[in-house]
């Protein structure tokens, strides 16, 4: 194929739209609970790890889907996984709103919905690959992050406001009809490839799943970056969860924590404009993943001590900034240095570790909350602890020599 055989098509722009209205209504209906987590408890009449637990069963049910919905976008294509994920969605979304009364029936929900979240997160990096250059993967899969991180912002924001003026059975019943609406946009509207390709075949052309899954594994690099995706992803997964409840302790209120969690992502929303674009202008991508890691540390030191609102909603604003700029970086990292590893299976086994990680943060920052006072800046310690050792980690990381060639 002849260099002329390569074209780069403005409908890119339309296929990654409709994948990030997808994202941001499945990462929206994940986190509806978080900044309402006391007032949720009360209405149902349960603990506050039981309303944590509609947030952490998407994290348990992507341990068993991860992999299966990968296999599902390397073999078929990432149309039809998402297809699969959106409709998951919304439907269940729907149902939640309609049953949302009651908790247990409202936890089903919540698992239909989470089964069809990997489907759709684990497709970032195909979409780039499908319909956009090598000097634009990393910026396509900054947008599909920003969706990601839109959906948890307006879910931070939106749902305290929903709550106290509509009532929670209006809230749910509003959040599930965007839902399918958005859906309904994805399978209309989306194409798994464009009519010929944007890239030279030895850009795109990848291995079996099983195959690139071994390859990957073997990678001493894609190694360290599971384990930075590990402590990373985890630590903002448990924060995202439990952000009510850390500042509550300290006299903030859930709107005050509505705020504080919405600044956070707001700043990953930032960050996932600015880093990935810059990263793909000066070809590197370690320097960018060290710098988001090192940047996050103080803003993980606010959330935990912070007493003054200005100071809590810096924290937050930088922690988000420099932690969620990494995610779509590291993705293209990670496809990048396990080639010809597929794309779905590598953008699956990070988002896997960082469920499997949250899960585990989740439980232990429960349990080591105080039982006085109910403060979790212990937990939040250990947490920072960790996350200093994914820099020096992330300082071994060699570069990608996708870009070099």
């Amino acid at each position: 194929m002849t260099e002329s055989s390569f074209r780069v098509y403005g409908y890119r722009w339309v296929v990654l739209l409709t994948f990030m209205l997808a994202a941001v209504f499945n990462q929206l209906l994940w986190i509806t609970f978080a900044p309402i987590t006391g007032q949720a408890a009360a209405y149902y009449g349960v603990s506050d790890l039981s309303i944590g637990l509609l947030s952490m069963c998407f994290m348990i049910a992507y341990l068993f889907v991860s992999i299966p919905a990968s296999w599902v976008i390397d073999t078929y294509g990432f149309r039809l996984a998402v297809c699969i994920g959106a409709v998951l969605t919304g439907g269940f979304g729907l149902m939640r709103g309609l049953v949302a009364s009651n908790y247990t029936l409202v936890l089903v929900a919540q698992v239909g919905i989470a089964i069809g979240q990997p489907f759709i997160l684990n497709a970032v990096t195909k979409v780039a690959a499908r319909w956009f250059p090598i000097e634009e993967r990393a910026t396509a899969s900054g947008f599909g992050s920003l969706a990601i991180y839109l959906g948890i912002l307006l879910g931070l924001l939106l749902t305290p406001f929903l709550t106290l003026k509509v009532g929670m059975t209006s809230m749910l019943t509003i959040y599930g009809i965007g839902a399918l609406v958005a859906a309904v946009v994805f399978v209309a509207v989306s194409r798994e490839r464009p009519p010929s390709p944007p890239c030279p075949a030895d850009q795109e052309v990848r291995s079996l799943m099983l195959d690139g899954l071994k390859h990957a594994l073997q990678s001493r690099d894609f190694q360290w970056l599971l384990l930075i995706f590990f402590i990373g992803l985890g630590l903002f997964n448990a924060v995202t969860t439990w952000i009510e409840d850390i500042l509550r302790p300290r006299g903030f209120s859930i709107t005050q924590a509505g705020i504080a969690g919405g600044l956070m992502i707001a700043g990953g929303i930032v960050g996932a404009l600015l880093m990935p674009a810059f990263s793909d202008r000066l070809r590197r991508r370690v320097p960018f993943i060290v710098l988001a890691l090192g940047g996050a540390l103080p803003g993980v030191i606010g959330i935990a001590f912070a007493t003054q609102t200005w100071l809590l909603l810096l924290a937050a604003f930088v922690f988000g900034f420099f932690l969620l700029s990494s995610g779509p970086i590291g993705f293209q990292y990670g496809a990048e240095i396990t080639r010809p590893t597929p794309e779905g299976t590598s953008n699956g086994l990070l988002l896997l570790m960082g469920q499997i990680s949250g899960i585990a943060f989740i439980f232990g920052m429960d349990a080591m909350k105080d039982p006085l006072t109910g403060s979790m800046t212990l937990s939040l310690l250990i947490l920072t602890g960790l996350l200093a050792l994914c820099l020096l980690v992330a300082a071994r990381l060699h570069e990608s020599q996708v870009l070099q060639g």
